[in-house]
This record gives structure tokens, sequence and C-alpha cells, in this order.
């Protein structure tokens, strides 16, 4: 895969890290997670592919085996706020002088400066913060966050693990690491990019809601069917919008203009009236095969059997039956390879990593004695 050999310490996190991890794990990499001892859980529903050591790093000597593990590896993954790995001398610099290769990638929310670097806050703050939540809602009604897609994962967890592997790819030619600071108020902004550069072409200049690709269209939006499943369209260009007439059986004589912005409210009773006609298979039987760019609004159990996504194996079932989709992109010669088996438990490997990174068995007895580590290889085996 494209990222065989490359080793990753995570510190145990949230979602974005995670899912930054989750990455970096499906394309090859080795990710060992680091989590807490003393029974302390993290829930990681992306540890796909992870191994996991139980470390107690409020210990001098558990912060020491941390340094030892990073000294062997390429990628730190940290997921604190500003100044946490620095109090426990594990912050880029303490790292970086005994390992100048390492890439230190610190994903927060605000980023490592700024007058909120170390304020609390989750993906809704920093959508607001990004601009881009203000742009997001019906009209007449609040902004609302799309789950926490944005912020966490495409403006965190995806645009750190590019970082990283920009880093990866700068450090071929120099053989320096560097430090990565991905801030997701600004991962998020960069994401929408688009709305700042497409300002000019007056796509957003009316209220929020009332724009076309903002739910104001009725060509681009999503309707209600007969048995109270969803389709969604997305009709802009004018040829695609007269196959959406076509197949909703309608006359483009008895309708207003696509583009008249004042008969959009009674398109849309049109077309709602319509749609509520027939049902989701229907609608798709109709549709599919042409050009009207409407689709059927699947739930995330009907993803695996629709016959476009069975085609191509855009979803997977893993050895516990949970779908998950395939990781993206698809690489011709070195394409992921996701892990199918369960999630580690915490600790599962500690013992098997220290040996792969040179700690004799009588120095891990040690550490485990002290309560330095865990060890839960017998739980693994239940």
């Amino acid at each position: 895969m494209a990222l065989a050999g490359v080793r990753v310490i995570e510190l145990a996190g949230l979602a974005p890290a995670p899912f930054c991890g989750m990455i970096l794990a499906d394309f090859g990499a080795r990710v060992i997670r680091v989590d807490r001892t003393k029974g302390a859980m993290t829930v990681d529903t992306q540890a796909r592919g992870k191994r996991s050591v139980a470390l107690n790093l409020k210990n001098p000597k558990g912060v020491a085996v941390f340094k030892r593990l990073c000294v062997q590896s390429d990628v730190v993954l940290e997921p604190y706020r500003k100044g946490v790995m620095e109090k426990m001398g594990l912050g880029p610099e303490d790292l970086l002088k005994e390992n100048p290769r390492l890439i230190y990638a610190r994903l927060t929310g605000y980023g490592q400066s700024g007058s909120y670097a170390k304020a609390a806050g989750h993906d809704i703050n920093y959508l607001a913060m990004s601009g881009l939540l203000s742009m997001l809602g019906r009209s007449s009604e609040k902004p609302y966050a799309p789950l926490n897609l944005v912020a966490d994962f495409a403006g965190g967890g995806l645009m750190c693990a590019f970082g990283i592997v920009l880093a990866l790819l700068e450090r071929s030619r120099s053989g320096q690491g560097q430090i990565i600071d991905a801030s997701m108020v600004e991962g998020a902004a960069y994401v929408g990019s688009f709305m700042w550069k497409s300002r000019s072409l007056g796509l957003w200049n009316r209220p929020r809601g009332e724009n076309m690709l903002d739910s104001g269209a009725p060509f681009y939006d999503t309707y209600c069917t007969s048995d109270g499943k969803y389709m969604a369209v997305g009709a802009i260009e004018p040829q695609f919008y007269q196959q959406l007439i076509k197949g909703l059986a309608l006359d483009d004589a008895d309708l207003p203009a696509q583009m008249s912005v004042s008969d959009w409210p009674q398109l849309r009773q049109t077309f709602t009236r319509v749609f509520a006609t027939k049902t989701q298979a229907e609608w798709s039987r109709i549709f599919d095969g042409t050009d009207a760019c409407v689709t059927p609004v699947l739930s995330l159990d009907e993803v695996l059997s629709h016959p476009h996504n069975q085609a191509r194996g855009s979803f997977f079932k893993d050895s516990q039956g949970e779908i998950s989709p395939r990781p993206a992109p698809v690489l011709s010669r070195s394409p992921a390879e996701p892990c199918h088996s369960r999630d580690p438990f915490i600790g599962e490997h500690t013992r098997s990593v220290l040996k792969e990174y040179g700690f004799e068995q009588a120095q891990i007895e040690q550490l485990l004695s002290a309560g330095i580590i865990e060890c839960n290889e017998a739980k693994a085996r239940l």
C-alpha cells in the first residue's frame, strides 16, 4: 500500500484525530494508538487497522517510554489543546531534538496560536468561526450544522492526513521532519473555498436558504415519495432540467421559467405534489439511465445493496457485520486494503509493540508491575 512502512504514533482522542489515523492505517501505515491506563476509555469508532498500547503519561517513566516510541517512528498525531504536550515534556521541540525526521501533527479546533488557541470547542463552534455555518440552513430558519462532518472530519481529520502525506513527501527530499498545525476552523474554511471564490458570480446574493445551491432552488432539493422516502434532485443545467420535467411527466409550457426566482415557491409546490404520487423505487426506475440528476436518498443500511455501489464495491462489511465505506480514492497500483477484523482493545498490543521497539522482556515486566503500562492480550483472546 502507498503508506507501507510508515510508523504512526496516535495519541487517543475524539473523532477528528482517530479518523486521521484510520485514513493512514487504511493506506498501509502502521498506526499505534496510545491509550491511557487505569481503565480510562476514549470511544474510538475509527480504530480500524490500529494497534493499542496502554501507557501512563502522567508518570515520568511513561513519558520516557513514549519518547522511545517516537524516536523510532515517522509521525506523531496529537489531538490535545495547546500546551498539554509541552507540560509533559513531549512537545514537538522536545521530540524533534531526538528525532529530526519526525513529523509532528497537531490537530486542534483553533490552531496553535490566536486568542482561542486554548479554548474548548466542538465541530459547531469551529464551523461557526469558519464563516460556513452562517450559510447553512433553510430560508427564514436559523443556521444548522450538518452533523459534525465539515469541521471534525473534512476540515480536521482529512486535512490533517493530507498535511501528513505532504510532510512525508517533502521529507523524502529534505530528510527533515516538521510540525503540522492543523486547525479545524481553517480546514473547514479551506474546504469551503468555493463559497468565497464564487461570491462574485452571484451564487450567494440572496439570504440563506434562497440561493440555488442552499435549498432555495426547487430543482436542487429533496422530495418525499409516496412511501415516505426521498429523492434528491440536482437538475441545474437546462438540458438536465428538461429531463427532470420529462421524467415528472410535466409540460414545460405550463411551468414558469426555470430561473424565475420569484416563481420558485410555486415550482416547488408542483414538484412536491408530483413526487408524492410514486414510491422511491418507481421514481428510481424512471430516472435511472437519464441525465436528470435525480437519485434516491439512501439510508446507511441501503447503500450496500444499491447496484451501482455493489458494482464498485463502494461499501464492505467487517468481521462483525458492520457496514463501512471503502477507503477513497481508489489507487490503481497501491490501493488501500482496510482491516476487516474488530477494533483493538485498550492495551491489547502493548507487549508486542514494545518488543518491536526494542524493549526487553524484563523491562516490559517492570513497567507492567509499576503500573506504567497495561497489557490486555488475555482480554483479546476471550
